[in-house]
C-alpha cells in the first residue's frame, strides 16, 4: 500500500509519530518536500534521535528511506544526522537514497534568510534561519546547485562561482554584510559532496520500480497544508508545498501509484511564528495548553501559539489534499479542561463561510463561530481502545467526524507509541511496540548497549 501522510493544519500536528508507526509495514518512507526546518523527535526509552533530513524511518532495520527531489538539501545537517546515527549503531550505508535533483543550501541562503528577517522588523515572517526560503528562490530563478552539481567537481565550481559572484555583490551593496570566500566554501562543499556521493541515485526511478515490484511506499511531508506556498496564508508560509500534489513532483510518482492519502490534525490548532490563527487562545488558557502539550518547536525551540479546532480549516485541507481518512492527535492535552469549543464555520460580514477563505484581508473580518462541549475531566493517556473514553472525548471526535464528514482512523492519546487508539484496522493492524533496529550505545562512546524499550515515543 502506498500512502501520503499529509499535515492539515499550520505544521507541527503530530506526523512523525505515525510515520515511526506505519514504516513498521513500509518497504521504503520518502520524504518529498522542505529542509532542515522541519524537526521530527524521536525518543526510545532515554534516546533521544533529532532528524531535520533523515525520514525517521531509518531508525526501523532494513527499511529505506529516501529523500526527494523536492527538498534543499543542507549537506552539513545531512551529515551530521548520519554521523549521529552511526554513533548510536544506526548504520545507513544501503537505505539511504538522495536524489541527484534536489538543490542544496549554501552558506549563502543561511546569511541571506537571516538579513532578510531582520530587515522585515514587525512584519517577520517567522523564517527559521535555515536557508530554505533563499535556496527555493534560487532553484525556482534556475540558478540553484543541485546534488547532481555538487557531486561533479567541474560543474560545481563553475556553479559556485557565478552564484558566489552575484551573492556577494547583493550581500555587500544591500545588507552590508561581508560576502563568502570562493576558495573556502569550493573546499568545504567540494568535502561535503564527495562524502554524500555514495547516496546519491535518481530516485525517481528508485522508487517507480519498487513500486513496480510490489513494495509499499510511505510519504512523508513536513510542515502543514496551510504553510503551502500556494494553499497557505501567503507570505505566512513555507517556501515548498507540503500538501498531496507536492508528494507527487517532489517524488516523481504519478498520482494513480497512490493508494490512501491520510492527513493529520491536532485536536487543537497551533502555530508558530508569525500569521493569522483565527482561533487562538487567551493568553493564559493558551499557556496552559502550551505546557500540557508541550508545544515548543523541535527545530528552533519557539513556544508555540495554541487555538481550538478550527474546522473551517480543516475542511479546506480535505478538499485540497483529498483525504480519505483523518489522523487526530493529543486528544489528551484536552484532558482537564472543563469546557471545549470547536469552530464550526466563520461568519464574515453578517455571512456563514464554511471554507477558509484565501485573502488574509478577508480572514481578519472573519469571527469564528463556536460549539461548545463539555470536557472529560479525567486522564485517556492509558485507555487503549475508543469503547472505554469517557462520553465526553467520544462525543468530541464524533463531532469532528460529522461536520467533517470524514473517517477517523488513528486517534493518539499521548506520545508513546502504545498510547493509539486503531479506529481502522485495515491501516495498521496490531501495533507493534518494539523499534526494530539493533541496540544501539546512549552517550557517550563506551556506555553500554541499550536495547529500546516499549516506551517510545516521538514529539
Amino acid at each position: 500500500m502506498n500512502i501520503i501522510i499529509v499535515g492539515t493544519q499550520f505544521g507541527d500536528e503530530g506526523k512523525g509519530k505515525f510515520i515511526d508507526l506505519l514504516a513498521k509495514k513500509a518497504d521504503y518512507i520518502a520524504r518529498y518536500q522542505g529542509g532542515a526546518n522541519a524537526g521530527h523527535t524521536v525518543v526510545i526509552g532515554k534516546n533521544e534521535f533529532i532528524f531535520h533530513l533523515i525520514p525517521s524511518g531509518i531508525l526501523h532495520k532494513r527499511k529505506k528511506c529516501v529523500i526527494g527531489n523536492g527538498l534543499v538539501v543542507d549537506p552539513e545537517t545531512l551529515l551530521e544526522e548520519i554521523k549521529n546515527l552511526r554513533k548510536r549503531g544506526i548504520d545507513v550505508k544501503g537505505r539511504l537514497f538522495i536524489s541527484e535533483n534536489a538543490h542544496v543550501v549554501m552558506p549563502y541562503h543561511k546569511l541571506l534568510d537571516r538579513v532578510k528577517e531582520l530587515r522585515r522588523k514587525g512584519k517577520k515572517i517567522g523564517t527559521t534561519g535555515r536557508g530554505i526560503g533563499p535556496c527555493y528562490t534560487d532553484k525556482v530563478a534556475r540558478t540553484g546547485i543541485r546534488v547532481a552539481d555538487l557531486i561533479d567537481e567541474r560543474a560545481f565550481k563553475e556553479k559556485l562561482r557565478k552564484n558566489l559572484d552575484e551573492k556577494n555583490r547583493l550581500l555587500k551593496k544591500i545588507y552590508h554584510q561581508k560576502g563568502f570566500s570562493y576558495k573556502r566554501v569550493l573546499a568545504e562543499y567540494s568535502s561535503y559532496g564527495r562524502k554524500i556521493k555514495k547516496y546519491v541515485t535518481n530516485t525517481s526511478l528508485l522508487i517507480n520500480q519498487a513500486i513496480d515490484k510490489g513494495k509499499s511506499i510511505l510519504f512523508e511531508g513536513a510542515q502543514g497544508t496551510f504553510l503551502d506556498i500556494d494553499w497557505g496564508t501567503y507570505p505566512y508560509v513555507t517556501s515548498s508545498h507540503p500538501v498531496v500534489g507536492g508528494a507527487l513532483t517532489g517524488l516523481g510518482v504519478g498520482p494513480t501509484k497512490i493508494d490512501r492519502v491520510i492527513g493529520v490534525a491536532k485536536a487543537y490548532t497551533t502555530r508558530v511564528g508569525g500569521g493569522p490563527l483565527p482561533t487562538e487562545l487567551p493568553k493564559r488558557l493558551g499557556e496552559r495548553v502550551r505546557e500540557k502539550g508541550r508545544e515548543y518547536g523541535a527545530t528552533t525551540g519557539r513556544p508555540r501559539r495554541c487555538g481550538w479546532i478550527d474546522l473551517v480549516l480543516l475542511r479546506s485541507a480535505i478538499q485540497i489534499n483529498g483525504l480519505d481518512s483523518l489522523i487526530l492527535t493529543k486528544l489528551d492535552v484536552l484532558d482537564e479542561l472543563k469546557e471545549i469549543k470547536i469552530c464550526t464555520h466563520y461568519k464574515y460580514r453578517g455571512k456563514r463561510m464554511d471554507y477558509f477563505p484565501n485573502s488574509l484581508k478577508v480572514l481578519s473580518q472573519c469571527k469564528p463561530q463556536y460549539e461548545v462541549l463539555k470536557g472529560w475531566r479525567e486522564s485517556i493517556s492509558e485507555i487503549k481502545t475508543y469503547k472505554k473514553l469517557p462520553v465526553n472525548a467520544k462525543k468530541y471526535v464524533e463531532r469532528i467526524k460529522k461536520v467533517l464528514g470524514i473517517k477517523i482512523a488513528l486517534i493518539s492519546v499521548g506520545p508513546q507509541r502504545d498510547q493509539t487508539i486503531i479506529l481502522d484496522k485495515s491501516l495498521y493492524g496490531p501495533l507493534a511496540h518494539q523499534v526494530e533496529h539493533r541496540p544501539f550505545k546512549a552517550g557517550v562512546t563506551g556506555s553500554s548497549p541499550v536495547r529500546p524499550t516499549i516506551n517510545a515515543a516521538i514529539v
